[in-house]
């Protein structure tokens, strides 16, 4: 069974989700949603107009069946061509097929042409090579290496800004980090290797990226007939697989005294990677997960600042196109008294610097003009793309007024307090799942930033009035979750 560079992507994210694609029920498989289409669409879309622009003489074998793929690309690499599309490349068990072969001084360098950035992060936080990429490009390297095509050593992205991201194989990924994307790529191989052999028992998890998958039914039913240690907020795969040996279930973590899992002078864990601390707070999670009394505690003081007007800040952006933000939402409440409730959004009419910079700015101008004021926002993206759009557009506000907004008391992150001063009875500490347990339900039967984007998407084709008016909802009702916790929280 062949490893392709689409398994060893997924793999990064899911290695479930490589095992329920070889081996899983078809009867369960979900058709894809509508996000994944669309990121399926603008995919083959830029890709299209990457290759229609180059503006360079190239060869294109896409479109070609696959073994007649892999000869030509051979005979083309053989004669010496200077860029080669859609071509294939084996070794092995290995099936590779790049975007583009780009003939240098020492062979043939693979690329692949993205749809999103070429790097980590954004902002400050941008830089770190993406690992999703680089596994698959590590198989288009490891390929030609073998096959005596390139020394290796290094791929490359052309990326949704047009730019070319360098993949280095051989440096470390980070200052913290000593390991390099190929000891990323051989253990993604190694993985694979075993998913395929099965000599690896695979176990479905949860996570944040669940819902896009066609899986996410069957595995989602897998976990909760496990009692599966996911379930514990916090208590991702890596951890769970750590833990697996003493501890089995939530149930399990929920009746487990907590020196059993100490070591002799009882200050460190048992397990890899997790101190005291953390194993404590898990306890105390699946124990709330198994009370049905339980109900949401602080586990330190919290205070909030006192203003009169108060501020739910939400935006929305579209990360294939350069986190272009589309929309600043806000709503407005004075003296906490919910009648005044008012949603006060600020959107970009269409797709260019000019409506972005206007949007920005008006909805600067609206947070000045409700001063002394709080805002609340729900983890630190808000202040990280404002940071990017304060540097598009410098004139708008200086640098020491945007920081200053995003300190207390002018702002209030409600996922720090979420994070650090509270516990809940639920399975994850998103604004959606806090907010409905507190009985508050969204408009939309599809509420999530990636259907936003989707949405958004589809505004630009078509301008359907109804559609922003979709988005408008959306963002509102998520502003009003911001002011549900906020509440629920004052109210522990």
């Amino acid at each position: 069974m062949p490893i392709t560079g689409s398994m060893l992507y997924d793999l990064v994210q899911c290695p479930h989700r490589v095992h329920m694609d070889l081996f899983g029920d078809p009867a369960t498989k979900l058709e894809p949603n509508e996000f994944v289409q669309m990121l399926w669409e603008r995919g083959m879309l830029w890709e299209r107009e990457v290759i229609e622009n180059l503006g360079v003489p190239f060869l294109d074998l896409s479109g070609r069946p696959g073994p007649e793929r892999e000869r030509l690309t051979m005979q083309a690499m053989d004669d010496g061509a200077d860029l080669i599309y859609g071509g294939r490349i084996t070794a092995g068990d290995r099936v590779g097929d790049p975007d583009l072969l780009r003939r240098e001084h020492d062979g043939y360098v693979p690329g692949d042409i993205k749809s999103g950035a070429g790097l980590e992060g954004a902002g400050d936080d941008l830089g770190k090579p993406k690992k999703h990429y680089g596994v698959q490009l590590g198989l288009y390297e490891d390929v030609l290496v073998e096959t005596g095509r390139f020394s290796g050593g290094r791929a490359f992205v052309w990326d949704s800004k047009g730019d070319e991201v360098a993949y280095d194989f051989d440096s470390a990924l980070g200052p913290r980090t000593p390991s390099t994307m190929r000891d990323v790529y051989r253990s993604s191989l190694a993985t694979a290797r075993q998913i395929i052999g099965r000599t690896t028992v695979s176990r479905a998890a949860s996570s944040a990226q669940c819902k896009l998958c066609h899986w996410y039914e069957a595995c989602r039913d897998q976990i909760k007939q496990a009692d599966d240690l996911t379930l514990v907020p916090g208590l991702g795969r890596s951890k769970r697989d750590v833990m697996l040996d003493r501890i089995g279930t939530v149930e399990e973590l929920a009746q487990a005294p907590l020196d059993h899992f100490l070591d002799a002078k009882g200050k460190k864990t048992i397990f890899k990677g997790i101190g005291k601390g953390t194993l404590e707070k898990f306890m105390l999670r699946a124990r709330m997960l198994k009370d049905p009394a339980a109900r949401p505690i602080l586990t330190a003081p919290v205070s909030f600042p006192v203003t009169d007007w108060e501020l739910a800040f939400d935006i929305e952006t579209d990360p294939f196109r350069n986190n272009f933000c589309y929309l600043n939402g806000f709503v407005e409440r004075f003296k906490g008294d919910d009648s005044t409730r008012r949603y006060v959004p600020f959107y970009a009419h269409a797709v260019s610097e000019d409506e972005e910079e206007r949007a920005f700015r008006e909805a600067w101008e609206y947070i000045g003009s409700r001063r002394p004021c709080t805002v609340y926002y729900y983890s630190k993206y808000e202040r990280t793309i404002w940071r990017v759009l304060r540097e598009r557009y410098p004139h708008v506000c200086t640098e020491e007024e945007l920081e200053g907004l995003f300190v207390a008391p002018a702002s209030v992150d409600l996922y720090e307090v979420v994070s650090k001063a509270t516990e809940w009875p639920t399975n994850d500490h998103s604004i959606k799942t806090l907010a409905k347990y507190q009985g508050f339900q969204w408009r939309d039967t599809n509420p999530s930033g990636a259907a936003s984007i989707q949405w958004f998407h589809e505004w630009v084709q078509g301008g359907n009035p109804q559609v922003l008016q979709r988005i408008l909802d959306y963002n509102e009702d998520d502003n009003l979750a911001t002011f549900v916790v906020l509440d629920a929280i004052r109210g522990i």
